[in-house]
């Protein structure tokens, strides 16, 4: 999903360690194969029960959203990347002009779609990148400066949208990376994403192994968020999570709801429809937190086909947060 592994060597350019393990889950079929009309109808009727259960399971009881909430009344259409490398994401691989055109098509795609749910335009910066070498700090990690910050806060005013401040903390921890970005994320439309794969709580190198995150390291997040909501009296704000596989988040259920921060669960996989479709039942729908994402990739090499909208807004729960790349 990522740029190739190379460690970067300037600030004028940023790369990050490729994803280690990038497809979506499958089904352990063979491409081709054809099941028995005797061993096909107990399978179809088995997981028509498991759907069953875990449609019932949402939407999630939480608390009521407070005034200024965005979730559930509006769906969030963001473009994701870094403006120094046109490989991470759509955020900089165009101009910023054209990068905002196309966020107007899709805004206006979805809007036509699903004209009950109003579109919420949002630009998602990685503002933390994870690194294939260690730094000067060892911690596998390249942080952006404000001014980058600041550039992507200026298209995001042209087009009135949110802003999502990205972290991959590499061998670091939310601990030592969010402080740092308050003064940001205590703006009315700043808001947070973080990246599970490049977490290296458990070792390894960024891209080499997939990285964690545990419902405390959330928590930990959920509660920065809402002690700045409090402190500086601005909108509930919104944390998206990034998660591909089943150890991309641990101990779900301890994970806390607090009217101050909604909480995206987002299905971080590429691959044709079916296998994200897989993916977003088996680790987004089979353990609710509270609100869902769903990813989209504009490269053919990622999503080929990609899912289209109308197949988007089938799924249940209701997806009211994407993510293009």
């Amino acid at each position: 999903m990522r740029a190739p592994a190379t460690k970067a060597s300037d600030s004028t350019q940023v790369r990050q360690p490729t994803k280690a393990g990038t497809n979506t889950t499958k089904n352990g079929a063979k491409a081709g194969s054809k099941a028995a009309p005797t061993e096909a109808a107990p399978r179809v009727n088995a997981e028509a029960r498991r759907d069953s259960i875990l449609n019932a399971m949402w939407p999630v009881k939480g608390p009521d959203p407070l005034p200024g909430s965005i979730l559930p009344n509006k769906r969030i259409i963001a473009f994701y990347g870094n403006p120094l490398s046109t490989r991470m994401g759509v955020l900089g691989e165009y101009e910023p002009d054209d990068m905002l055109r196309r966020l107007d098509a899709e805004v206006a795609a979805w809007n036509a779609a699903d004209p009950a749910t109003p579109v919420q335009p949002a630009l998602h910066l990685i503002a933390v990148v994870a690194q294939a070498g260690p730094g000067r700090d060892g911690k596998y990690r390249l942080r952006m400066d404000s001014s980058l910050i600041e550039r992507v806060a200026g298209w995001a005013a042209r087009r009135n949208a949110l802003v999502f401040l990205d972290i991959q903390v590499g061998l670091s921890t939310l601990e030592q990376e969010l402080p740092r970005l308050s003064g940001f994320l205590s703006r009315p439309n700043f808001h947070l994403g973080i990246d599970p794969e490049f977490s290296m709580k458990n070792g390894g190198i960024p891209g080499k192994r997939i990285g964690t995150f545990d419902a405390s390291d959330i928590n930990y997040a959920a509660s920065f968020l809402a002690d700045l909501v409090t402190k500086h009296n601005v909108p509930p704000k919104v944390l998206t999570v990034h998660r591909f596989t089943q150890r991309g988040v641990t101990n779900y259920k301890n994970i806390k709801l607090d009217p101050r921060v909604q909480i995206v669960m987002h299905m971080d996989g590429f691959g044709s429809p079916t296998l994200k479709r897989g993916t977003f039942r088996n680790y987004i729908k089979a353990e609710p937190v509270q609100f869902v994402g769903w990813k989209q990739f504009f490269k053919p090499k990622n999503d080929n086909p990609r899912t289209t909208i109308a197949e988007i807004l089938k799924l249940w729960p209701k997806v009211l947060y994407i993510q293009y790349q």
